[in-house]
């Protein structure tokens, strides 16, 4: 097994087979929302955790230590500066002892893997992204959904990407991907990018059963796309306004750079907006998950 340090209250969790749920840390930190709000975002999805019983636990990248679970002492290292760190990228942090890094949802599956966690919220996944055909850019989020036995909690695809390709894609690796109380794929900010999911779920101890059948076959991940909360979410065509400028103001810019720089121009477009909107779909997610951690418990 991977040598990774699990924090003390994490490991009690585990041990005790009660509910955890696993957070990244990319959201929190300087590549994720700016500051004040990703303090914001790191008190609100951890404080809904809590609540339902269930404790969170965020993945990062300390001194070249992996790590799972952190001390509330060690969050302002979180909402720092950080290195973008991928599941391809964990051996590299170890090896060269990057100071902190920031997990994506694909570092963050790799830890849960390793840990046996197996619920995981974020904000929205990453995915096919457009002009795909020529650059062939897909996140190595999809992969390691599919590769790792874990729940991933998630309001769809960042709102910039190919959302049917990245729908169409999930599914041929076999990722069985879950609307939460709706029939269509949400779009991060937005409640529905017009592409149906192709499974509609109703409670968190049906998603749980899902889960639960997933692990008993050997079989990989699932995704649970949660639309944002209505009260705090974009309307599609304003979104697909904000995008269109936005990636129309990245000039050369590819890869992993993109995404930063077109959330921090959506935000500017959107007067503001865009931010209410993430907070809101980053804690509702982790409410739902946290409800599911909790169901799989006691369906165990």
């Amino acid at each position: 097994m991977p040598s990774v340090k699990i924090s003390a209250e994490v490991q009690t969790a585990l041990s005790e087979g009660a509910p955890v749920v696993a957070l990244e840390s990319t959201i929190y930190s300087h590549l994720g929302l700016p500051s004040p709000a990703n303090r914001e975002a790191l008190e609100r999805c951890t404080a809904a955790i809590r609540a339902h019983g269930a404790v969170p636990a965020i993945t990062a990248i300390f001194d070249g230590e992996p790590r799972v679970g952190i001390e509330p002492g060690e969050h302002e290292r979180i909402l720092g500066r950080a290195r973008k760190t991928a599941e391809r990228d964990i051996v590299v942090s170890v090896t060269q002892r990057w100071e902190v890094g920031a997990t994506t949802v694909s570092a963050s599956l790799a830890l849960c893997a390793a840990t046996g966690i197996r619920v995981f919220a974020t904000g929205g996944i990453g995915g096919v992204h457009l002009g795909s055909e020529e650059t062939g850019d897909v996140s190595s989020d999809l992969g390691a959904i599919a590769r790792h036995a874990v729940l991933t909690v998630s309001a769809g695809a960042k709102a910039f990407l190919d959302i049917p390709k990245t729908v169409e894609y999930l599914e041929t690796q076999s990722v069985p991907v879950l609307g939460w109380r709706t029939d269509d794929f949400p779009m991060f900010y937005a409640r529905t990018s017009g592409v149906k999911v192709p499974m509609r779920v109703e409670s968190p101890s049906e998603v749980a059963a899902i889960v639960a059948q997933r692990i008993a076959w050997g079989q990989g991940g699932v995704l649970l796309a949660v639309p944002v909360p209505e009260p705090d979410a974009i309307a599609l065509d304003d979104l697909q306004h904000a995008i269109d400028t936005a990636l129309s103001r990245t000039g050369d810019v590819r890869g992993a750079a993109v995404t930063p720089l077109v959330l921090e121009q959506i935000a500017e477009i959107t007067a503001g907006r865009s931010i209410p909107a993430n907070l809101a779909l980053a804690e509702n997610n982790a409410s739902v998950a946290a409800q599911v951690a909790v169901a799989l418990v006691r369906s165990s």
